[in-house]
């Protein structure tokens, strides 16, 4: 019986355990999470009759992982799909909420019309959307999606679109990320057809149909019941929570896992912590792998819930939200309606606002007190969106150093990365600093870390008797 460690109770930990589990007649595994619970950023609490999400609320429908494992758990029919009829999008300009127009795909339009009568874009930016079309292919090196953008189309696009929706999503700079990193998709519509503008209408037009797919996926209950539902299929003895793992180290074909004053040994470990966590783990045995590892940069950031009441509601534009640029110098990165972008989120007479705070440009904001941060999210919606009515309840969540930052040469250290943990028969990582930061990039990473150790130890997977015929 071959024994696995997993450290790391996040969902990436979780779903490297579930994966494990189905090889129990092979493999004992242990669980260490340093903290009281298991779940990592995804936390979810019902208060005041509304579904509050403390890390993600959901995830990208058109990746599979995610979908897919909440179907082998049973929660197919507890998967819920955003209101993309109401869904629209508000960037901050000038203090006033500008509505991205229709037809724009991240920063690519694909109308014209609609873009050349926004209020968003000023004449330059439009005349840029039309050279756009005729782009020419380019392929090379890396860039940052900031030089990327501004080549298509100016920066003002940079500014106004790409970099809010890039602090929205990923807590970083336009002007520091990797396009190849982040957009690759764009990457390689660029390489091989030129403009953005048109290759995205060609993608749009493949995959149009009558029913399309919802954009953002969640759960009934919210995301937590992902949490539980593989919690359940662990065991209760194989759990360690508040067991803070301080070493990792290789040893006569071995791995030795140390947590407080005691080392064990085990065949295999699959480490699902952020890279800096790991580095610190595996510094005094593998120092090129830590070396890499502690590279990668992480931001930090605040999540603030706000409930209130029905008179704010009846005040609110429709919509999922709106970005905040830096230009328009705020603290607030972004705020969802998530009473408009899924149903039974709240009760239909209130309104569930939830702001994002902090990034790389502003990772400070943790340091403030939970009092500090409700007055700066109550003063700049007042300010942004006229709500001068105190909270029916507020909730801070502050998560440091939880966002990998995808920067330029990510993809370059990612492939030392995978030669030195192929040097190293046994140990595999996991987690959003590798090959996605959202939940289904999670799911998968943690699946493929379980594949990896178990590869390494010769373990098939347990044959599956067939059904009489």
């Amino acid at each position: 019986m071959k024994r696995i460690a997993i450290v790391g109770g996040g969902i990436s930990g979780l779903s490297a355990a579930y994966a494990l589990q189905k090889y129990r007649a092979e493999v004992q595994y242990v669980l260490f999470e340093s903290s009281a619970r298991f779940g990592g950023v995804i936390r979810t609490e019902q208060l005041d009759g509304c579904t509050v999400e403390a890390g993600p609320d959901s995830f990208l429908t058109e990746k599979p992982w995610a979908t897919q494992l909440c179907q082998e758990l049973g929660l197919g029919d507890e998967l819920i799909g955003s209101n993309d009829h109401d869904r629209k999008t508000y960037i901050l300009l000038k203090g006033s909420l500008v509505q991205l127009p229709d037809g724009l795909m991240f920063m690519a339009p694909t109308k014209f019309l609609p873009a050349f009568l926004s209020p968003l874009f000023s004449w330059r930016t439009k005349f840029a959307m039309i050279r756009e079309w005729f782009h020419r292919p380019v392929s090379g090196g890396d860039s940052t999606v900031a030089q990327f953008v501004e080549r298509h189309y100016g920066r003002e696009m940079v500014e106004r679109v790409a970099d809010p929706l890039l602090a929205g999503v990923y807590g970083g700079s336009a002007d520091d990320l990797s396009v190849r990193s982040v957009l690759p998709r764009f990457a390689e519509m660029e390489a091989q057809q030129g403009s953005l503008g048109r290759a995205m209408l060609s993608s749009r037009r493949q995959r149009s149909s009558n029913h399309p797919a919802p954009l953002f996926t969640s759960l009934k209950n919210g995301m937590q019941q992902m949490i539980d539902a593989l919690l359940a299929t662990i065991p209760q003895f194989v759990r360690r929570p508040n067991t803070s793992v301080s070493a990792v180290r290789p040893d006569s074909g071995k791995w030795m896992v140390a947590s407080g004053q005691r080392t064990e040994e085990f065949d295999a470990v699959v480490v699902a912590t952020p890279a800096h966590v790991a580095a610190e783990m595996l510094a005094a045995s593998c120092t090129d792998l830590a070396a890499e590892l502690s590279a990668i940069e992480y931001s930090s950031s605040v999540t603030a819930v706000l409930g209130f009441d029905r008179e704010t509601r009846a005040g609110l534009p429709p919509g999922f939200g709106f970005l905040v640029p830096r230009t328009e110098k705020r603290r607030l990165l972004a705020a969802t309606f998530v009473h408009n972008k899924f149903s039974r989120r709240a009760p239909e007479d209130r309104p569930l606002i939830r702001c994002f705070l902090g990034g790389s440009r502003d990772g400070g904001v943790v340091q403030c007190s939970e009092d500090e941060l409700q007055q700066i999210v109550r003063q700049e919606l007042q300010e942004i969106l006229g709500i001068t009515s105190a909270p029916r309840f507020a909730r801070i969540y502050k998560w440091k150093r939880a966002m990998a930052q995808y920067n330029i040469g990510h993809n370059e250290r990612m492939r030392r990365i995978r030669a030195l943990i192929s040097n190293n028969p046994g140990l595999a990582l996991a987690g959003n600093a590798y090959g996605g930061i959202g939940v289904p990039d999670c799911v998968r990473s943690g699946s493929e870390a379980a594949a990896k150790v178990l590869a390494d130890l010769a373990i098939r997977a347990p044959a599956v008797a067939s059904g009489a015929s």
